[in-house]
């Protein structure tokens, strides 16, 4: 197992993890949010910086939630509410037909 910090630019937040292997850029990892439910995350950054004992370089990640996944704290139907206001509502729609 590999011991990563993990920095979060959607939270402004950093935490050390355990990973079997370092993810590349652009892969996607799951994440505990703040409230406790998981959500996907874009890895944007990969970097390593030398330890303080040894001769050994610890791999640093910087994460942000992934497009689509709703932002923290809104809730889910704030994420929705644009496509639902024009869902079925197309110009020149004939009205329905009263029997």
């Amino acid at each position: 197992m590999i011991e990563i910090e993990v920095q979060n630019e959607t939270h402004q937040s950093q935490s050390r993890l355990r990973f079997a292997a370092v993810p590349r850029i652009g892969e996607g990892i799951r994440l505990r949010e703040p409230d406790g439910m998981w959500a996907s995350y874009d890895v944007i950054d990969v970097w390593y910086q030398k330890a303080e004992f040894g001769d050994v370089w610890m791999p640093y990640l910087h994460v942000r939630i992934t497009p689509g996944e709703g932002a923290a704290g809104e809730p889910e139907a704030a994420q929705f509410a644009s496509f639902d206001a024009g869902f079925g509502a197309y110009a020149g729609e004939v009205e329905p037909f009263k029997i």
